[in-house]
């Protein structure tokens, strides 16, 4: 698709010219735009999932060469592509960037990196890395829930007990999972952050209590339609900055846009008007 996309805005004169990168692993994608000078490029296309977008987005903050990114979906999970309804179709990208219109969007920060969809500790939220490149290649989304069901009975009953300190909230608590969502749509549950919106300058926060099996297949069900904000073992919130303390796992990893990051500690705010994404 990459290549006739290419072809007919060439043919059309919407771009002139256009270098391809293909990454072999990660980081190259990163390491590879943080090099662009400001007003070297007019846009980068990225062509992948929630991980690569992940990467372009950190190095064009980081390079800090303000460029407009479009995104190509073709990875696994595309959830921050699937939100914003971007066409995967050769004539309606081709459309898109013809029209050529951007949308100002906020990013997550935790340390010196960039989050654009969902930072993630907890239950099941390690699947995206754990699952193997060539399952996911062959299964796809179903590589996923065959992970999932794996890791079911290894994370089900770890106490997790986490400590919370934002300006809307502050405690402790024993917990099965924690989102932190820029936008509705978090691992293929389009309204797992209800409330999400992408340039709002707020953090959507998800805090999943622990529960009994009964309870959790009960609630899960609820994140299908959005109504789980109401559940009495959630706690919703929605924040400019947080910091996330674990008392009692030593090696609570926090995960970024699906890709491994690292153990808590941590405290993440939100960067407004970050990024320029171009939208149908």
């Amino acid at each position: 698709r990459l290549d006739r996309i290419i072809g007919n805005l060439i043919l059309d004169q919407t771009i002139k010219s256009v270098n391809v990168f293909e990454t072999r692993q990660r980081y190259e994608a990163y390491e590879e735009t943080k090099k662009i000078g400001k007003g070297e490029y007019d846009l980068i296309i990225v062509v992948g999932g929630d991980g690569t977008v992940n990467e372009i987005v950190n190095g064009v903050i980081l390079g800090q060469s303000e460029i407009p990114i479009a995104i190509l979906p073709a990875g696994t999970v595309n959830d921050f592509a699937g939100w914003l309804n971007i066409p995967n179709d050769i004539k309606g990208f081709c459309n898109m960037i013809r029209n050529f219109q951007k949308m100002p969007v906020d990013v997550g920060k935790i340390g010196e990196d960039y989050f654009i969809n969902v930072a993630a500790c907890g239950l099941l939220t390690d699947v995206g890395y754990k699952a193997s490149i060539e399952l996911k290649t062959v299964l796809g989304k179903l590589a996923y829930f065959l992970e999932g069901i794996k890791e079911i009975p290894r994370q089900v009953f770890r106490n997790i007990l986490l400590e919370i300190e934002c300006e809307e909230l502050k405690g402790k608590e024993e917990i099965l999972m924690l989102i932190i969502a820029n936008t509705p749509s978090v691992g293929s549950f389009k309204r797992f952050a209800p409330k999400a919106k992408i340039n709002d300058g707020l953090l959507d926060v998800c805090i999943i209590k622990k529960s009994d099996i009964a309870e959790m297949l009960s609630l899960f069900l609820q994140i299908m339609t959005g109504e789980h904000i109401n559940n009495p073992n959630t706690t919703y919130i929605q924040t400019s900055k947080i910091t996330l303390r674990c008392h009692d796992v030593e090696d609570l990893n926090i995960d970024l846009d699906g890709e491994q990051w690292g153990n808590l500690p941590a405290t993440i705010e939100v960067v407004p008007n970050a990024i320029e994404i171009i939208i149908p």
